[in-house]
């Protein structure tokens, strides 16, 4: 039996063997189609493991290095964790979501490639001038822009790392907080608050010789704004006033014939719907009772337009006729401080930090705790569709789209893990640790 049983072991091998290289199969397995590939994108978030408390503590107090920690979308892993400089404060990536770039508060900025084989001597340095009190920064396309309060002044940077070009002085009163732009746009918008609380102001930066082309004004207490994908106008959030400036970029002006649009209570954030022909903006209201989005139309006249409207430019389109109607004011969360929309626009996730110096509780204690929350905006119905509880106080959210689901990440200021959310249950799918206490997020695509 075992000889037998050895010889057909051997004839059947003797089969294969003699098949060779010119072997087919019989039969032909028909491969089955599964879900679709997550495609290839990352989260870079950025911690310090300084305590919840001044963004840059003040001399005497504690300092240290922060981290920077980037996350596999498909597998939420982290890939990559590297060193910063002293207590980052600010986090942005360059439109192509290629290079990172983070203030920080020893007065240094950090410049990096977005790999996953970054290590942490590949974390550029630039030194910023003396007396130099870095707001936040812009990546264009040829120059890098900080918003300078400490010397007054738009710090032009180039090269690789980013190095001072020249100051662009802002006028005495007023103090640039942020700077408006899209990569490869003809000119930025610096804004700035003046320093009596009057209004504000908006400064055009030529970007091709980056030089100041005009001055314009807008509401009281400026504190953000975005600039439209065909890059014909930006919108700037007055906080103090509760408005909406809109610049037409084109004739580098305050657009016309509506040139300021009310919003809700202390306008702090705002995306664009741009499939919609939608502004998301977050009122972050008292801070103390729930906050608003407020959902602006903001079309432009269409080529279809022209034979019926021949005051329409399809170069230079005015606006149309809906232009700055609100469409919406939805109730959201006690103090909304972001929101980010979808990039299939169907859905706006808000940030709501809560009351402040109160912990976070899934059932709020009036004067004991707080609920600390991201409100599920629908922009198809325009109502709230869910309300996700945050371990923490939020203080920054970003969305991707993908399929079968995108995810929304979430980090804040007194955790250190990242909250991630996916949008096809729009409920918490994991947390990851950052080794640190949450200061922003970013997505290298949308």
């Amino acid at each position: 039996m075992q000889m037998a049983a050895a010889a057909g072991i051997a004839a059947c091998l003797g089969m294969v063997a003699g098949c060779g290289n010119t072997y087919r199969p019989v039969l032909a397995t028909i491969g089955t189609v599964g879900p679709a590939g997550q495609p290839q994108k990352y989260a870079v978030a950025i911690s310090t493991p300084t305590p919840p408390g001044n963004p840059c503590p003040l001399p005497g107090q504690p300092t240290s290095n922060g981290l920077l920690t980037m996350v596999d979308f498909s597998g939420d892993t982290v890939l990559v964790t590297a060193q910063l400089g002293v207590n980052p404060y600010y986090l942005i990536l360059s439109r192509q979501g290629t290079t990172g770039y983070t203030l920080n508060c020893d007065k240094t900025l950090n410049s990096f490639d977005i790999s996953t084989s970054l290590i942490a001597s590949q974390v550029l340095e630039s030194t910023l001038p003396p007396g130099a009190n870095p707001a936040s920064l812009f990546p264009g396309s040829n120059s890098t822009y900080i918003a300078d309060p400490g010397v007054n002044a738009i710090d032009q940077l180039t090269s690789t790392p980013p190095a001072l070009k020249q100051e662009l002085p802002i006028a005495s009163g007023y103090a640039p907080i942020y700077v408006v732009g899209e990569a490869g746009a003809a000119r930025a918008y610096a804004i700035s608050q003046a320093t009596n609380g009057g209004p504000g102001q908006a400064v055009a930066i030529e970007t091709g010789s980056n030089t100041i082309s005009a001055t314009i004004p807008v509401g009281r207490g400026p504190v953000y704004g975005v600039m439209t994908v065909d890059q014909r106008r930006a919108f700037i959030l007055n906080q103090t006033d509760g408005t909406v400036s809109v610049i037409n970029t084109q004739n580098n002006a305050l657009d016309t014939p509506l040139n300021t649009i009310p919003v809700g209570p202390r306008p702090v954030w705002a995306d664009l719907a741009s499939g919609l022909d939608e502004l998301v903006v977050a009122n972050e209201g008292n801070g103390t009772a729930p906050g608003s989005v407020t959902i602006i139309n903001i079309p432009l006249c269409s080529v279809t337009a022209l034979p019926t409207n021949p005051n329409c430019n399809a170069v230079n389109p005015i606006d149309a006729v809906s232009f700055g109607s609100i469409a919406a004011t939805v109730p959201v969360g006690i103090n909304p401080i972001m929101v980010s929309v979808l990039s299939d626009f169907t859905r706006a996730y808000v940030a709501n930090a809560g009351v402040a110096g109160l912990p976070c509780a899934t059932v709020a204690v009036p004067g004991v705790s707080t609920t600390c929350t991201v409100s599920v905006v629908n922009l198809l119905s325009n109502t709230v569709t869910a309300t996700i509880p945050i371990n923490g106080h939020p203080v920054y959210i970003a969305t991707s789209d993908a399929t079968p689901t995108g995810k929304v990440y979430v980090v804040c200021k007194d955790s250190q893990v990242m909250t991630v959310i996916e949008t096809d249950t729009d409920s918490v799918l994991t947390t990851i640790p950052l080794q640190g206490y949450g200061i922003s997020v970013r997505m290298t695509a949308p």
